[in-house]
């Protein structure tokens, strides 16, 4: 079997469950083949996406702050992050960091081999001094790796508010699962989206461009190149919601008709009824007490909230 055919069928088994459940659903991983990482770089961009700049601007005003907290247990700390991507936002810190002489060592962690070689290959451009090691693991494997070795405290970057891309059980099982892995005074730094306007909030998922449409109707395209599938896109449409009750975001792909898919890679034909929908994301929306729920229920006390000016966004150090 090539590698492309271990990939599809990989690909293949997560739709075929998803798309044979009574409630059709689909992994959101599944958006990011190489036009999704385009199109979400373009989301990344646009004005009503107010995630990056929020974050941007925490680091850029709280950096010194935030040192001082994750520096003040130890002669030096391991920083683990999980999910770097471009490093952008991470590399405000990492540059203040190291001008400031602290003792750290920064370890990316990725299944990705290519996005850490490139994440390495621009941070040594950008900050030559920084010791950058690189893990190319799962992340909860990637932690068991560290403490068989580490002697300093960890502290763990979770950003971007990617801790929202979870249904809350399942957040909760994330941190508790990371926290399993913490000794005392380790840290956890993650990135909390913020309940608030919810017409700000859908607007963000469904911009006037239409570009988070695409980004939603690019993972049909790919079922169609990746599994020989025959997605009729015009036959679709994309349909986010927000409950303000419970701060949840959820997108959807709707079928605006009866209709049979074939899905031939697999094997797999599914029906459509009428207006039946296809869950592809969810986005959480968080508060205080929902935080500080998250956090005591995995034996963390939370240390700091760090805002952006409006309040949109927190990046929260939590202490095991």
């Amino acid at each position: 079997m090539t590698t492309t055919e271990k990939i599809n069928f990989s690909v293949g088994d997560a739709v075929k469950e998803g798309l044979t459940q009574k409630e059709k659903s689909l992994p959101s991983w599944l958006f990011y083949d190489a036009e999704g990482d385009r199109l979400f770089q373009e989301i990344m961009n646009m004005p009503e996406y107010y995630l990056t700049n929020c974050e941007y601007d925490i680091f850029q005003k709280y950096k010194d702050e935030i040192l001082s907290i994750i520096s003040t247990d130890a002669d030096g700390f391991n920083l683990i992050e999980f999910g770097a991507g471009d490093g952008l936002k991470t590399e405000i810190l990492l540059k203040h960091f190291v001008a400031e002489k602290a003792n750290f060592n920064y370890k990316p962690v990725d299944i990705s081999q290519n996005v850490l070689n490139l994440l390495q290959e621009r941070m040594q451009k950008s900050i030559p001094d920084l010791d950058i090691k690189p893990i190319n693991k799962e992340y909860f494997s990637a932690l068991d790796a560290l403490n068989a070795e580490r002697k300093n405290p960890m502290v763990v970057l979770f950003m971007g508010g990617n801790i929202g891309n979870f249904e809350l059980p399942a957040a909760q099982s994330f941190v508790n699962h990371i926290s399993s892995k913490l000794r005392k005074g380790d840290r956890i730094i993650m990135g909390f989206d913020m309940k608030k306007d919810p017409e700000m909030i859908r607007n963000a998922y469904n911009d006037k461009q239409g570009i988070t449409r695409l980004f939603n109707m690019n993972l049909l395209k790919r079922l169609n190149s990746e599994l020989d599938a025959n997605f009729n896109l015009e036959e679709f449409k994309h349909y986010p919601s927000y409950d303000p009750q419970t701060g949840t975001t959820k997108s959807f792909l709707i079928s605006q008709k009866e209709q049979e898919v074939n899905l031939k890679f697999i094997n797999t034909t599914v029906h459509f009824k009428a207006w039946e929908l296809i869950h592809v994301e969810v986005s959480q929306k968080f508060d205080e007490d929902m935080i500080e729920t998250l956090a005591t229920r995995a034996g963390l006390k939370v240390e700091k909230y760090f805002y952006d000016e409006k309040k949109y966004f927190a990046d929260v150090i939590m202490r095991k």
